[in-house]
């Protein structure tokens, strides 16, 4: 074979590995094993190459739903990842070896609970939980770098980016599981702060409305075709996803929604609980009554967001007013009831002392 110099190296082929299942891992089904090991390869191809007999545990076949146990041996066949998957593991890669001098600067996600199990992160706005489009670094991948020590940590459920506040990430396979079958059964309780412009009616207390993700079909106000939104629809839409919101009126001023003669509005502070895990579902829900949460660039008032973000209102307010505050769950291993707290953001806290002062 002719090497040319200067010419960019041969890439590495993929190569036959062999995985020994651990006790964290055991229990869970191949192909779900086999999303996590072979990251970045598409879902369609781990399901043929299980079908096609190349994965092997203890040396013989497998289907997709079998049951894996500690000290299986998973033989991995050769498979190569998307470019871009590529990329984005190789970046990681030489983020962990870098000196830590070196390293991109990581966000601090103070801790607000943590055991050998799962910890919880109190997530600042404007940082997406994982990588995505256009993101390389999410919360867990900047907190896998930083404690690459650590075997095991996965997201137990997501917040948007533009959102703050409780985020969990379970440090155990068996934690996780438990967790999300929390979420599933509806066996936590997750309520957030959002404000929103006007007098939200007290009465107005239980929205069940549900709910249908879609992509745009063209550029709408500054969104580009093909980006996911989500709507209002009939319960007996084909597509509809039942989602119900509780909420309840935490603070207002009583004034009228139009700014007055000095220029104050009226808001509402909520407190609003979720039973249902929807796409956007308490920002589609609010504006859907025509109350959009203050901030929000996709179903809110973007002349009044840019009027807040230059700041010619009272105070300042450049990003969206959603905040996970409170959550409540069992410990997925000795189920002692858990009861977490995250507090306003200081920009939060410092635009709703200008806008709601009793609520401050």
């Amino acid at each position: 074979m002719k090497h040319i110099i200067g010419g960019k190296p041969a890439p590495t082929l993929p190569q036959v590995k062999s995985v020994t299942v651990d006790e964290d891992s055991a229990g869970q089904r191949l192909d779900n094993f086999l999303m996590r090991q072979l990251k970045g390869v598409p879902k369609t191809h781990v399901y043929r190459i299980i079908r096609s007999g190349e994965v092997r545990v203890n040396k013989g076949r497998a289907s997709a739903d079998t049951r894996i146990e500690a000290g299986d041996v998973v033989r991995l066949p050769p498979v190569r990842v998307s470019e871009r998957a590529e990329q984005k593991n190789l970046a990681m890669a030489r983020e962990v070896q870098a000196p830590s001098a070196a390293r991109m600067p990581a966000k601090d996600f103070p801790v607000l609970f943590e055991d050998e199990h799962f910890l919880v992160v109190d997530k600042p706005a404007g940082v997406a939980v994982h990588g995505g489009s256009g993101v390389s670094f999410g919360v867990i991948e900047q907190l896998r770098m930083a404690r690459p020590q650590a075997p095991f940590l996965e997201l137990v459920h997501r917040l948007d980016r533009e959102t703050s506040g409780i985020l969990l990430i379970a440090k155990k396979r068996s934690a996780l599981k438990n967790l999300q079958d929390q979420f599933r059964e509806r066996e936590t309780g997750k309520t957030y702060l959002a404000l929103v412009v006007g007098q939200w009616p007290t009465n107005k207390k239980v929205l069940d409305k549900s709910l249908h993700k879609y992509l745009l079909a063209g550029k709408e106000g500054g969104a580009e075709a093909g980006e996911r939104r989500v709507k209002v629809v009939d319960k007996d839409h084909p597509d509809a996803m039942p989602s119900l919101s509780l909420v309840k009126v935490r603070s207002h001023s009583g004034a009228p929604t139009a700014p007055d003669a000095t220029g104050q509005r009226g808001y509402s502070l909520l407190e609003v609980t979720i039973k249902t895990g929807r796409t956007h579902q308490i920002r589609v829900h609010l504006a859907s009554e025509g109350m959009p949460i203050v901030g929000d660039d996709k179903y809110g008032d973007f002349d009044l967001n840019k009027e807040l973000a230059r700041g010619a209102a009272p105070a300042a307010l450049k990003r969206m007013f959603l905040h996970a505050w409170r959550f409540q769950c069992k410990h997925p291993v000795t189920g002692k009831k858990i009861e977490l707290t995250a507090e306003l953001p200081p920009e939060l806290a410092a635009f709703l002392a200008h806008a709601l002062p009793a609520a401050a």
